[in-house]
């Protein structure tokens, strides 16, 4: 389990939602997501190179499924943040509870440079929460920092 920071949410809450986002998504176990943020406004993760990640073996360059995989959990996770903000009046289970109908209705990845390093970051923001759709954008970056890809995507959130 990571050890995500909140300013915002419960203790609880964010174990929970780590644990759903880490370990109960079971694709996101495959990649190895590890998340180090949750705000209303932002969250942060990462994921460490691994061999089984690599999609060019002749230069160890991160497979662009990862990348593209990343980029749409975070949408998602962001989604989740967003909506948890929303409802911070009911209890922790009541607002992980809201996350069921959560799914991807639309994704747009830009690779901008190849991923190679020992550790990637990736970002969110919900750019607007609707009653029915949230639309996000997304970052992928390197270990020092530059920009490897960015994206942007739909949600369904009921």
């Amino acid at each position: 389990m990571s050890g995500a920071r909140s300013a915002l949410f419960e203790p609880e809450f964010v174990q929970a939602l780590c644990e759903l986002f880490e370990t109960r998504i079971c694709f996101n176990q495959v990649l190895g997501l590890r998340v180090d943020s949750l705000e209303a406004d932002t969250v942060q993760a990462h994921v460490l190179m691994r061999p089984e990640l690599i999609g060019h073996y002749q230069h160890h360059r991160l497979h662009g499924g990862v990348i593209s995989a990343t980029l749409d959990a975070m949408g998602g996770l962001a989604v989740m943040a967003a909506i948890g903000a929303r409802h911070m009046d009911e209890a922790p289970d009541t607002r992980l509870a809201r996350f069921s109908k959560l799914g991807t209705i639309d994704l747009r990845v830009d690779y901008l440079r190849p991923a190679t390093g020992p550790r990637f970051t990736a970002t969110a923001q919900v750019l607007r929460l609707g009653s029915r759709v949230a639309s996000t954008r997304m970052e992928f970056l390197d270990h020092s920092g530059q920009l490897l890809s960015v994206g942007a995507a739909a949600y369904i959130v009921s």
